[in-house]
C-alpha cells in the first residue's frame, strides 16, 4: 500500500499517542494498586518522551520501518512492573493488565463519537462496508461542508478507531506477553498460574504467539470494525 507523507505522519502520530495512553494506563493502575515501579520510572504520564526512552525501537524505529517498507504499521511499548507485587496481589495485577486495553477502548469510543457527531450534524456521509485491515477514509465530507477541517477530523478519528480496535483486540489475546495473559493469570487460582510460567519458559512460544496473532486477529478485527461502522 502506497502511503503519502501525510499518511505516515497521521498513522505514526496516532499509534504513538495510543501506545502512550495504553502504557500510562498500565502504570497508573499499578500505582493505584500499590506498585510504584512504573511511577518511579516516569511512566505515569501522557508525555511520550519517557515511554520512547524506555522502548525506542518499539515506539519509533519499528513503526517507521513498517510504514516505509511495508505500508502498514507495528509498534509496542513497555511498562515496568514489580513481579513480586504481581505475585502477592494477583487481582490487582489483573486489573493493571486490563487497564491498557480498556484505555484503547476508551479512545475507540471517543473516535466513534467524533464520527457520529460529524454524521449527525450533516457534515459527513455515513460509511460504506469495511472489509480490509488498512482502510481508506471511513466517511467523506458532504457537499457544502468545510471539507478541509472535516476531512482532517474524519481521517484522524478513523485512524484512531482503527488502530485502537487493533490494539485492544491484540492485547486481549490470552498468551504471553500480551495483556490477556496477565488478566487470566491474575484470575487463576494460585495453583494454576504455573501454566503461564511454563509457557513463558518455552523458546518457541514467541513464534506461536505471532502465528496465532496473524491468523486469529484478522478474523476478530474485521467483524468488530464492520459492527462499529454499521452503528455509525
Amino acid at each position: 500500500m502506497d502511503l503519502s507523507v501525510t499518511d505516515i505522519l497521521v498513522y505514526y502520530g496516532v499509534l504513538l499517542v495510543s501506545l502512550v495512553v495504553h502504557e500510562a494506563a498500565h502504570a497508573l493502575a499499578a500505582l493505584l494498586g500499590g506498585d510504584r515501579t512504573a511511577y518511579l520510572g516516569g511512566q505515569v504520564t501522557l508525555n511520550p518522551l519517557p515511554h520512547i526512552r524506555r522502548e525506542p525501537f518499539g515506539t519509533v524505529a519499528l513503526p517507521l520501518l513498517t510504514l516505509f517498507l511495508g505500508g502498514f504499521i507495528m509498534g509496542y511499548a513497555h511498562t515496568p512492573i514489580d513481579a513480586n507485587w504481581a505475585y502477592r496481589h494477583p487481582r490487582r495485577a489483573a486489573l493493571m493488565s486490563a487497564a491498557g486495553p480498556l484505555a484503547n477502548l476508551i479512545l475507540v469510543g471517543i473516535a466513534f463519537g467524533v464520527l457520529k457527531v460529524l454524521i449527525a450534524s450533516g457534515q459527513a456521509e455515513a460509511p460504506y462496508q469495511h472489509t480490509t485491515l488498512i482502510p481508506p477514509d471511513y466517511l467523506t465530507p458532504v457537499d457544502g461542508a468545510d471539507s478541509g477541517p472535516v476531512f482532517a477530523a474524519i481521517r484522524l478519528a478513523g485512524v484512531f478507531m482503527l488502530l485502537n480496535v487493533l490494539l485492544a483486540l491484540l492485547n486481549m489475546i490470552p498468551l504471553p506477553p500480551l495483556d490477556g495473559a496477565g488478566i487470566l493469570e491474575g484470575l487463576f487460582p494460585r495453583s494454576l498460574r504455573g501454566i503461564y510460567s511454563w509457557i513463558r519458559s518455552q523458546p518457541f512460544m514467541f513464534i506461536l504467539v505471532i502465528l496465532l496473532v496473524l491468523n486469529v486477529l484478522p478474523a476478530v478485527f474485521v467483524p468488530a470494525m464492520a459492527m462499529l461502522l454499521s452503528l455509525l
